[in-house]
């Protein structure tokens, strides 16, 4: 049963986009494998005796060397040409939200002209807030109005299941970039709401981890409140914050946490300044829709940033 569910699993990654090399074989969970490094030089029969873990995007490495060099790759292509700690996503111009809604006939240029002049004088908030609080233009609009402006659906709250989104992501993304998983669509459509504008490079970082398509969209005020206070609320996959110094320092922390963990799949994405390892320890931790785990149990997610630590 143990090496059937192996077999599933490896299976399932196969379909999520983690495709094997040519040449690269390998069977069921007690089966030998030929180990994945280019660098190589001892072949399968090295230095580990248990050949089934740990396994690094599907791929083994027959030595401590080797998985270095898997890690150092993976490193590399995440990492790209230089280490920034912050993203920042490119400029796009947009029509001003005020003239979205002053377009739709939603609002007056009466009405437009004070909530901007209100606006001014606080020094603060945003326009769809002064024209809810001045003209009493319901929250929908405001984000259907967001909606034209970043041209993406708006959601709606129907079959969201906290328990089940809790586990989709590490909460630290959802408090930080202002989003909540909302559903799984079809077995492969993963639905992402954002309150006032999506961030495509968070929504494909999620889409490289979990496998499934995303669809970005946005959830009014009220609605998405609910949504992420719910879902911080929930049981998630255990999370561990590391930094490291360079991208040595990044390859080395990956590589310390698979020798500790041995886990049976592995997947690492950036998403903006960190970088996310999320581990499967056990077989059956994958829920069958795409790789999104069955339950927190037997997962463990790190995120990793490259800066200064603390106290140096």
């Amino acid at each position: 049963m143990e090496q059937a569910l192996a077999v599933r699993d490896a299976a399932m990654f196969t379909r999520s986009g983690y495709q094997r090399p040519v040449g690269k074989q390998t069977g069921g969970e007690g089966a030998d494998r030929i180990c994945g490094a280019s660098g190589c030089t001892s072949g399968w029969r090295a230095p580990w005796k248990n050949r089934r873990r740990p396994i690094f995007e599907q791929e083994w490495g027959c030595s401590p060397r080797c998985l270095s060099l898997l890690v150092q790759a993976a490193v590399r292509r995440e990492v790209g040409d230089s280490i920034q700690t912050v993203d920042v996503e490119p400029h796009r111009h947009r029509i001003p939200l005020g003239l979205v809604l002053l377009a739709q006939g939603w609002i007056t240029h009466p009405q437009l002209q004070g909530a901007l002049e209100a606006q001014r004088e606080s020094g603060r908030g945003r326009i769809g807030d002064w024209l809810t609080q001045n003209c009493g233009l319901e929250e929908e609009r405001i984000t259907r109005g967001l909606g034209v402006q970043w041209n993406c659906p708006v959601l709606a709250l129907d079959g969201f299941s906290p328990t089940a989104m809790a586990l989709v992501m590490p909460k630290r993304f959802v408090a930080e970039f202002g989003l909540v998983p909302l559903r799984v669509a079809g077995s492969s459509l993963l639905y992402l709401a954002f309150q006032d504008r999506t961030n495509a490079a968070t929504a494909l970082g999620v889409e490289q981890m979990s496998g499934l398509r995303v669809e970005s969209g946005l959830l009014h005020g009220s609605a998405f409140e609910s949504a992420r206070t719910r879902l911080l609320a929930a049981d998630a996959v255990p999370v561990q914050m590391k930094v490291a110094g360079d991208r040595d320092g990044l390859t080395a922390g990956i590589v310390k946490a698979l020798e500790q963990r041995q886990p049976l799949a592995t997947r690492l994405v950036r998403v903006h300044q960190y970088y996310w390892l999320r581990m499967w320890l056990e077989t059956g931790a994958m829920s069958g829709l795409g790789t999104l785990p069955q339950g927190p149990e037997d997962m463990e997610d790190y995120l990793f940033m490259i800066g200064p630590k603390s106290g140096s």
